[in-house]
């Protein structure tokens, strides 16, 4: 039982709960939507400077936030990176999900290949050095990095070893080195080299890196 004394009770309304939780979902919105930037930012100063030469304030200064603001999304420059990271994943696990479920592996593997070329010429894939030990242990504790990165490294593992099967790649060749030689596409320095010798177009020059990739590795 309730004295006048007591201080008064009462049940938020319907209309007041929507109000509150419309609030949330706008806020949400919008963290989310600022995190998009900041990692769209990373993923682009990545492509064009390389981990090393890219700091959190050029970062924060390219979205327009106080590098306070972006410490409260991502704690760290590793963070970051890691980050810009698990979005290219999940746009190469997109992509592979694209691809035709009864392909021939090698054509899948090439497809994939030719994917890689064309995000890095694009200037959309990120550039990270092979030896940072504090990067490394950024990405082995990202969930969504490790999740994502195993995701694709299977996929691609069973079109290897069914191109082996088939004879469309050397047996010989360990699956592991033609699964790294194929994620070296990612980073390869010759797709610069050609470009920047202005003599070639994009396609052109992913055919030529293509051919000599694969015919390497084709079973002779």
């Amino acid at each position: 039982m309730t004295s006048l004394a007591d201080p008064p009770t009462s049940t938020p309304s319907a209309p007041a709960r929507a109000d509150s939780s419309a609030k949330r979902s706008f806020r949400a919105q919008m963290h989310q939507a600022r995190e998009d930037a900041i990692v769209s930012s990373v993923n682009r100063l990545l492509a064009e400077k390389g981990f090393d030469a890219m700091t959190v304030d050029e970062v924060a200064a390219d979205v327009g936030i106080a590098k306070a603001s972006l410490y409260k999304h991502f704690p760290s420059k590793e963070d970051l990176a890691a980050a810009a990271m698990v979005k290219v994943l999940r746009r190469a696990q997109a992509f592979l999900d694209t691809l035709p479920a009864q392909g021939a592996p090698l054509e899948q593997l090439q497809a994939v290949a030719r994917w890689t070329m064309q995000v890095q010429l694009a200037g959309e894939m990120p550039s990270l050095p092979s030896e940072n030990s504090s990067l490394r242990g950024a990405l082995a504790e990202n969930r969504d990095y490790m999740d994502g990165l195993l995701d694709i490294s299977e996929r691609l593992g069973q079109w290897i070893e069914a191109a082996q099967a088939e004879g469309a790649l050397n047996p010989k060749m360990p699956p592991i080195a033609v699964l790294y030689t194929l994620y070296a596409r990612a980073c390869d320095p010759v797709l610069g080299f050609l470009k920047g010798s202005e003599q070639f177009t994009d396609e052109a020059i992913i055919e030529m890196v293509l051919s000599s990739c694969f015919e390497g590795l084709r079973a002779r």
